[in-house]
């Protein structure tokens, strides 16, 4: 039996994201990003393409890196301004009953003790439909916009994110026990005190004594997701994370780092079938071949790959505005996306070499074709690329997830490779299956099993 395929809308609560100056498009809305039925409206429309969820990627710094300076990024809104993803959740959550929602948050930005209410207000206004993307960083700006000189050393910053998930972790997991709420009216008794206890951490680099302030929801701890894929980022993937985006050009690329994936999951005590893997990708299709290569060279009009040079600059630290279009790079090791900088180093790539590949302002793969050619690749993907399913990067919006709902869902639905309705419970439960919690041989287990002894 075919696998089929999971299927995330990947946004960011901003103008320009992944695929830049398509804001410039006539038909293009993203300019109405701060608008509430923007997002309301979005939702819906997803729901009707029964997309598993909405992925919100965030960052709390700015692209100062291409020319020393935001002029440019400013200019094409590469990813700035930037809104706080989570305030959309709930009025989105409103307006659907199975698509979910995951938000990107960096656990370096946020106290564990008070993060762990938001993320539990979430889990119980969605009924269980919330995921957290963990990522701890890349931008120096980011560092020192709140205090820091600059950011921190590359595997330190996964040293403190593991800490702060163990903290979580108790929070969440271990703070209430599952029968804690009695809500016994004629006794007057809401929660038995018996059943909540105080949590106490003391570590390298947290301290924390107090009781998670929020009753259990129904995951408990949200479906957890990363996109690290640096040997120390896949440690840190492989004890934690059950969703694990990668960015890679071709399957070959992603079938070596999803099997590296899967297999260091292992490795850490847990099975290869506890982590689903996305991979980032672009979609222009319509009605006839003719007429998607006609919208795409349409979209390439307004496409900025300059934006798109900038934002890679930001990923990697290197200032390409430096360099002649043929001049070799120097590609060092650093503190910022690591994987981007050793694959452009592989590959000997120059800044021509770069802008040829951001005809769309991005630099995901693309996928250029009508609805049966655009599902042979995808189906390609899945099969060769050892990947579970795809972070579909908007272009034109909201016309880009509505053309792939429209011409590309019902073929794959034909196929049998995509869902013809949402599954039941939480979305862990939809990912996974065998309930709302996290297995007990996840870390979180652990937290749960010595909360209840």
């Amino acid at each position: 039996m075919a696998k089929e395929i999971l299927l995330n809308a990947f946004n960011m609560n901003c103008v320009g994201h992944i695929n830049h100056g398509l804001w410039t498009h006539p038909r293009d809305r993203s300019s109405d990003y701060n608008k509430l039925n923007y997002w309301t409206s979005l939702a819906a429309t997803l729901e009707r393409g029964l997309f598993d969820g909405l992925f919100l990627a965030d960052i709390v710094g700015v692209y100062d890196v291409y020319r020393q300076s935001i002029d440019l990024t400013l200019r094409e809104s590469i990813q700035l301004p930037v809104n706080d993803p989570l305030m959309l959740v709930s009025a989105m959550a409103a307006v659907t009953k199975g698509l979910s929602f995951g938000v990107t948050v960096n656990v370096h930005s946020e106290e564990p003790y008070i993060f762990a209410r938001r993320l539990s207000t979430l889990d119980h206004l969605t009924d269980g439909r919330i995921g957290w993307n963990i990522v701890t960083g890349y931008l120096d700006s980011a560092a020192r916009a709140v205090g820091q000189a600059a950011l921190g050393e590359h595997d330190t910053r996964y040293d403190r994110a593991d800490e702060c998930l163990d903290l979580l972790y108790a929070l969440w997991e271990g703070s209430w026990d599952d029968d804690a709420v009695r809500r016994d009216r004629a006794a007057r008794v809401y929660a038995d005190p018996a059943k909540v206890r105080k949590i106490r951490h003391e570590g390298r680099y947290f301290k924390a004594e107090g009781y998670h302030l929020s009753e259990p929801s129904r995951q408990r701890t949200p479906v957890l997701y990363q996109a690290g894929t640096s040997g120390r980022g896949r440690q840190f993937a492989a004890r934690h994370a059950e969703c694990v985006f990668i960015s890679s050009p071709d399957t070959t690329v992603a079938r070596t780092a999803s099997r590296a994936i899967r297999q260091g999951a292992v490795e850490a005590g847990r099975r290869a079938e506890d982590v689903r893997i996305f991979a980032g990708i672009t979609v222009v299709v319509d009605q006839t071949e003719k007429a998607a290569r006609e919208k795409y060279e349409d979209y390439v009009r307004h496409a900025s790959p300059e934006a798109g040079l900038a934002h890679f600059s930001a990923g990697t630290g290197i200032d390409f505005s430096q360099y002649d279009l043929d001049e070799p790079i120097t590609y060092g090791k650093g503190n910022f996306v690591q994987t981007s900088v050793d694959l452009a180093r592989e590959r000997g790539w120059t800044k021509r070499t770069i802008l040829s590949g951001m005809a769309l302002g991005g630099r995901y793969p693309l996928v250029v074709g009508d609805a049966h050619q655009v599902a042979d690749a995808l189906e390609t993907w899945i099969d060769a690329g050892e990947v579970d399913g795809f972070n579909l990067a908007r272009t034109v919006t909201p016309e880009s997830y509505e053309d792939f709902i429209d011409l590309v869902v019902p073929v794959l639905q034909e196929r049998g490779r995509y869902k013809t309705a949402y599954g039941d419970g939480s979305l862990r439960n939809r990912l996974f299956g065998g309930g709302d919690r996290l297995p007990d041989h996840h870390p979180a287990g652990a937290f749960r099993a010595r909360a209840s002894s």
